[in-house]
């Protein structure tokens, strides 16, 4: 497993220096791709359109294909400009390349096509072992929850908005701590909360890495994805009990209380990939293996949004900040999605949805 220094060294001050200017260059350069994600087999309510927003070309090595996207995407997340963050999973890359760490990007707003010859210019910040999930804090800053699976021991990994990176949480000095780090998420207060699926628990951390109750959460489930509500809880998603089958059906999405971490079931079925919150303040959520988006309400309240065709799996959804930058930009309030073929080789897309989210939500209650 890299240290925190081994991953110093591995950011050069010429990379960073250079980054910005190059990453400007080759995305104004960049347009969507049309011909990734088939979008006839998708089913949006009325008021929706969608497009591909990040694609890529060049990457599939099956042989006699040649499909648009990148492999191994595990995760989308937003900063408060816009930008979005991704990473490549080793796990995946080592059954593709043989590779044992895993690049992390960030692509600035608009829509974006990346090759071999510019996908260096949208690297972020040094390749992680194994990068899992992320999220960006207010200031900016990237967190990453990574594995190790030769020794089965998780960490936590913050990169500086300019791309270094150092040991936050977890790792070889607090093996205890963390064992397959998920889901982030950030309080108001800048505190930090990681779900751990193997150890069924949810760390709560301040904002320098002090762990401030390492079981704030805890039980028998696999907890994996995360995210914070400004009217002051967290929603939980969880694959299901550590006993039970891994199947679509046993997950479940809880509401937790900040002050004590009390867990609320709010709805149990799917397993969920990928949580959202809309401006609007309802969760938007992804079904990994049955290629549908649906949304909660604050209290529970299920209504069905988006149906993907049969071929097409989601792995996770995000919506950018809603703030004067995003705006501006003309993403606020867009919710996009990654997507990829579920029977064919792992290159994944981003789509991007638009619509009246919160009033077809509030429609259908």
């Amino acid at each position: 497993m890299c240290t925190s220094e081994t991953i110093r060294k591995g950011v050069s001050v010429l990379s960073c220096l250079c980054f910005a200017a190059l990453l400007a260059l080759f995305t104004a350069t960049a347009v969507a791709s049309g011909d990734g994600f088939d979008f006839k087999g998708m089913k949006l309510p009325p008021g929706f359109t969608a497009t591909t927003y990040i694609t890529a070309e060049g990457f599939d090595i099956t042989p006699g294909k040649s499909a648009p996207g990148l492999p191994a995407i595990v995760t989308i997340n937003f900063d408060g400009q816009g930008n979005i963050y991704f990473a490549r999973t080793a796990n995946r890359l080592r059954e593709i390349y043989g590779s044992n760490s895993g690049p992390i990007y960030r692509i600035p707003v608009g829509p974006a096509k990346i090759t071999k010859a510019t996908e260096k210019y949208f690297r972020f910040g040094p390749s992680l072992s194994d990068p899992d999930e992320m999220g960006v804090n207010a200031k900016g800053e990237v967190f990453v929850s990574t594995m190790d699976r030769r020794t089965q021991v998780g960490s936590v990994y913050k990169l500086s908005p300019s791309g270094r990176a150092r040991l936050f949480a977890g790792g070889a000095s607090a093996p205890e701590l963390l064992q397959d780090p998920e889901g982030i998420a950030f309080d108001a207060a800048g505190n930090i909360y990681v779900a751990d699926d193997d150890l069924g628990r949810v760390v709560k951390l301040d904002p320098k890495g002090k762990v401030l109750d390492p079981k704030f959460i805890s039980g028998a489930e696999r907890f994996r994805t995360l995210t914070y509500d400004p009217r002051g809880f967290l929603w939980v998603g969880s694959d299901g009990l550590h006993s039970s089958a891994h199947v679509d059906g046993s997950g479940r999405i809880y509401r937790a209380s900040l002050p004590d971490g009390k867990l609320k079931l709010l709805h149990s079925g799917p397993l969920a990939s990928g949580m959202g919150l809309s401006p609007g303040g309802n969760l938007f959520s992804a079904q990994r293996r049955s290629g549908k988006i649906f949304a909660l309400t604050p209290k529970g309240k299920y209504v069905e949004f988006a149906t993907f065709g049969g071929q097409s799996a989601l792995r996770t959804l995000a919506f950018p900040p809603d703030n004067a930058a995003t705006r501006k930009a003309g993403i606020a309030g867009d919710l996009f999605v990654m997507v990829f073929p579920m029977l064919d080789y792992p290159v994944r897309e981003v789509i991007r949805i638009s619509g009246p989210f919160d009033a077809y939500v509030k429609q259908r209650q």
